[in-house]
């Protein structure tokens, strides 16, 4: 896995109109590890890409998706996986 490409992918994905930031699963299962860093929640495989995300609270769950989706899917081939893993409420750290 090229190290290029996954950060596009984050960069897409923190890109889109309502995703407060990347996240790494339940327990810390879903990233790509690279040659001395790891990026969370991106997770790209032979047959598809798994992106897991936190959402804020304002933002309509399937359309953020959706957009999620559309910004990866160019970029991979295989189908786009997206999993909501948290909420977050629009506040000084999000």
């Amino acid at each position: 896995m090229s190290s290029e490409i996954t950060d596009t992918i984050a960069a897409a994905v923190t890109g889109v109109p309502g995703v407060a930031s990347l996240h790494a699963g339940m327990f810390g299962e879903v990233g790509t590890y690279l040659p001395g860093r790891r990026v969370v929640g991106v997770r790209v495989t032979e047959s598809s890409t798994d992106i897991h995300v936190c959402i804020f609270a304002d933002a309509a769950v399937r359309d953020t998706a959706l957009r999620i989706r559309q910004a990866v899917s160019g970029l991979v081939t295989g189908p786009v996986n997206v999993t909501v893993e948290d909420v977050v409420g629009r506040g000084r750290d999000a």
